[in-house]
C-alpha cells in the first residue's frame, strides 16, 4: 500500500511538472520537462538522502562527536523495529529536524545544531521518534521528491518569465495562448506549494501518533513542538524554501500568505491530538 501511494504521488508530480513545462515553453518545453521529470524521479529515488542533505547543507555527525545522541537514536530505532539511520547535523540555531531516504534500510535523520543544544532528553526522544515514524511510514522518499520537484517548478517559472521578457512573442501564439502561458508562470510556484501542503499535513499527524507509540510519552513530543515553534517564530531558518515541508516544524517565517499556505498543520492542533493519546 505504501509503495502504491508513493508511485501514485510520484506520477502525479511528474504529470504536473510536464504539463507546466509544455504550457510555459511549448513543445520543446514539454519534451524537456518530460526528460527532466524522469531524471528527477530516478535520481530522487536512488539519491534522496544525499539530495536532501546537500539542499540543507547538512553534514554527517559521527558517534565520537555525539555518543549520547547516537545511543538515543539506536535505542529508539530498535523500539520502532527499524535499522539505525545515518545521522546528520544541520547548521543553524533554530531547533528542528527532518528525515530522508528511499526506505528504512537507506534512511537518514538530520538534527539542527539548535535542537541538540535546546531540548531535554524526553523532548529529543519525541522528535527523533517522530522522524523515525516518517521512515517507518515511508514518507521520506516522496517528501524529498516533492522538495526537488517544487524547486524544479519554481525554476521552470523563472525560465518562463525570462523567455517572456527577452524572447518576445515569437511563433504563432495568439493572445489567449500568451495569457495561458503567463498564468502558468504565475501559478507554477503556487502549484509547488500546494503539492507540498498536500503531502505534508496529514503525514505530520500520523508521524506524531506513531512517535507517541514508540516512546510511550506523548508529553515529550508535545513539549518539544511548543518549544520549537516558539524559537521558529523568532528566528526563521536560512534554508531552501523547497525543503521546508521536510522539517518537523516549519523553519520559515509564517506571516501573511506564508501562514495561509503553510506546509505544516498548526502546532496547537498537533499538541491537542497528542494530548488525546494519553
Amino acid at each position: 500500500m505504501h509503495n502504491l501511494k508513493t508511485v501514485f504521488l510520484m506520477a502525479l508530480l511528474t504529470v504536473i511538472f510536464i504539463v507546466f513545462g509544455g504550457i510555459i515553453a511549448g513543445e520543446s518545453g514539454l519534451i524537456m520537462a518530460f526528460a527532466f521529470a524522469m531524471a528527477i524521479n530516478f535520481i530522487a529515488y536512488w539519491k534522496s538522502d544525499t539530495i536532501a542533505m546537500k539542499m540543507t547543507k547538512s553534514r554527517p555527525l559521527t558517534e565520537e562527536e555525539a555518543p549520547n545522541l547516537h545511543k538515543i537514536i539506536a535505542n529508539l530505532s530498535k523500539d520502532a523495529g527499524l535499522p539505525k539511520p545515518k545521522v546528520y547535523v544541520t547548521p543553524g540555531d533554530q531547533p528542528n529536524a527532518f528525515a530522508t531516504g528511499r526506505n528504512p534500510k537507506n534512511a537518514a535523520i538530520a538534527l539542527t545544531e539548535g535542537i541538540i543544544k535546546l531540548l531535554d532528553k524526553d523532548e529529543l526522544e519525541g522528535v527523533i521518534a517522530h522522524e523515525l515514524s516518517h521512515i517507518k511510514n515511508r514518507d521520506t522518499l516522496i517528501s524529498t521528491l516533492a522538495a526537488v520537484m517544487a524547486g524544479a517548478l519554481a525554476f521552470l517559472s523563472r525560465i518562463g518569465r525570462f523567455r517572456m521578457i527577452f524572447g518576445g512573442r515569437r511563433g504563432r501564439s495568439g493572445g489567449a495562448a500568451a495569457l495561458i502561458q503567463l498564468l502558468a508562470i504565475i501559478f507554477a510556484p503556487l502549484a509547488a506549494m500546494i503539492i507540498k501542503m498536500a503531502i505534508s499535513r496529514s503525514r505530520e499527524y500520523k508521524a506524531d501518533a506513531t512517535a507517541a507509540g514508540i516512546t510511550g510519552n506523548p508529553d515529550g513530543l508535545a513539549s518539544a513542538l511548543r518549544k520549537m515553534e516558539s524559537h521558529a517564530k523568532n528566528s526563521p531558518m536560512q534554508v531552501n524554501e523547497a525543503t521546508s515541508h521536510m522539517f518537523i516544524v516549519n523553519p520559515l517565517s509564517r506571516e501573511g500568505m506564508a501562514k495561509l499556505f503553510s506546509t505544516h498543520p498548526p502546532i496547537e492542533e498537533r499538541v491537542e491530538a497528542l494530548n488525546k493519546l494519553k
